[in-house]
């Protein structure tokens, strides 16, 4: 049994002059979850649910460093007085950016890495890994260069993992955040089995829909605090009505689909030739000979992990430079290092461009327009953080920041630069559902400036908020690209 008698804590943080400060999260929490309970967690982005995650696996307080009151038990244990590699063997855990968990190159490896570190016999594992693999579907990713796979590739290897481990305990923080639809029903498939065998599951998520026929309990939270409880008849009756009145995701996934009407692109076009790139493994990449896009749209690349989205989206903007092929913006050919210089992304793991001190320098470095002053680029920045709820955080270094609030850190960048194509790598992933409009509501006014914006995404709500077309990837491929379907 897991036990919080009202429990508090703040993160220790540091200002952009940095003055120590405290970031609120949970306060005066009274939760007990029974054995075999399936809980999910949900709630607006920085609502605390990440961090009654650690406050269970124990990398609160011995990694987060912050003020702590108030007793966290697990079979009447202190948490925070038990060594970490004690909790682990009780409490197994999928981080929301599962590269932060990794330890090996190879997936195979990093299958096998928890129950290595627990002792194991080395036949149990190999015999564990050989049964995770088949019964998740995921025995081509053995044997992978991990920095290799998709985002969603990266979390099906984290949950094989912990599959292995078994533990009795499994937190999860927002595991579907990268998954395509087919993964989310492998991941759905493997909490079933996890509930089968009786283990106490905790899940932090924003996507809701898959856990609809799973959750014993679902607690909302707000500012630290559980503002609503509903147990599982209460979530199987939940109507759109009510999820939106709640300020959460449907329970219910929106299906999307192309219109075959009127298929020949009007106005300006974005073409792309010969774009072919492959890994070192030969194996896997991109090959687009031709694809004309609506310039001055908002264009969503979706199909499953592994298909190439992340790839066409980094090569379009010429991070690849073994990359073949050329684009034409405003009938001006493009090759890889010119297009560095025209297209803007936000990468998927937006970790990787987070650099300055805070989150108002954060957006300014992307200013690139010189006839800018400096009190010119702050009042900018100051605006369009203000628009994605960020105002109050200008000041604060971004890894005091949840990962939703990275992600719009990242988003706001995108949005102050100057450049005429803005890529978006899984913009929402993390993002609660007011933050998801208000990203598609930034989207919509980018296109209204006239810029193209080009949305790698499996989310399928946020498509039908502000999309206007779609092209569908399969094995590197275009397998379709039309206008969205109304």
């Amino acid at each position: 049994m897991i036990a919080f008698k009202n429990v508090t804590f703040a993160y220790s943080a540091t200002d952009a002059d940095g003055r120590a400060v405290e970031q609120g999260s949970i306060s005066g929490l009274d939760l007990t979850i029974q054995n075999g309970e399936f809980v999910v967690l949900t709630g607006g982005s920085g609502c605390g649910k990440t961090t009654v995650t650690r406050l269970i696996n124990g990398l609160i307080p011995h990694y987060y460093n912050g003020n702590r009151n108030g007793e966290v038990l697990i079979d009447g244990e202190s948490v925070p007085d038990t060594p970490v590699f004690e909790t682990a063997k009780k409490v197994g855990s999928v981080f929301q950016n599962p590269l932060s968990q990794f330890f090996n190159v190879n997936t195979t490896d990093e299958i096998a890495f928890a129950a290595e570190n627990q002792c194991c016999e080395p036949a149990e594992i190999s015999k564990a890994i050989t049964e995770t693999a088949a019964s998740m579907q995921i025995e081509k990713l053995l044997d992978r260069n991990i920095f290799e796979l998709s985002g969603g590739e990266k979390q099906i290897i984290a949950c094989a993992g912990i599959n292995v481990l078994s533990p009795d305990i499994i937190v999860l923080d927002e595991p579907s955040s990268n998954l395509d639809s087919e993964a989310i029903e492998k991941l759905k498939a493997v909490l079933t089995d996890w509930k089968s065998q009786g283990k106490t599951i905790v899940i932090a998520e924003h996507r809701l829909y898959f856990l609809r026929e799973l959750a014993d309990r679902m607690l909302i939270l707000e500012n630290g605090r559980i503002t609503k409880e509903l147990t599982a008849a209460e979530i199987k009756a939940l109507t759109i009505s009510d999820t939106e009145k709640l300020g959460i995701r449907p329970m219910m996934r929106p299906e999307i689909h192309c219109s075959h009407q009127n298929k020949d692109i009007q106005g300006d076009v974005l073409l792309l030739e010969d774009f072919c790139f492959t890994y070192k493994d030969g194996k896997h990449g991109i090959n687009i000979p031709r694809l004309e896009l609506p310039a001055n749209r908002i264009i969503a690349i979706i199909g499953h992990n592994g298909a190439g989205k992340s790839t066409l989206a980094r090569n379009i903007c010429g991070l690849e430079r073994r990359c073949r092929g050329t684009l034409t913006l405003n009938g001006k050919k493009l090759k890889a290092k010119d297009r560095l210089h025209h297209c803007y992304m936000i990468m998927q793991d937006v970790n990787h461009q987070l650099f300055t001190e805070s989150v108002r320098d954060e957006v300014m470095l992307s200013m690139t327009d010189k006839s800018l002053t400096d009190e010119q680029k702050i009042k900018r920045a100051d605006e369009i953080l203000s628009q994605l709820d960020l105002i109050e955080y200008a000041d604060t270094h971004h890894m005091a920041l949840s990962g939703g609030q990275k992600q719009r850190t990242a988003i706001a960048s995108g949005i102050a630069s100057s450049k005429p194509v803005i890529i978006f790598d899984e913009p929402t992933s993390g993002l609660d559902l007011a933050h998801m409009k208000q990203v598609s509501d930034q989207l919509k006014k980018l296109k209204d400036m006239g810029k193209t914006v080009i949305v790698v995404t499996h989310d399928h709500e946020f498509i039908l908020s502000c999309c206007d077309h779609i092209v569908r990837l399969e094995n590197g491929c275009a397998a379709e690209n039309c206008p969205l379907g109304k």
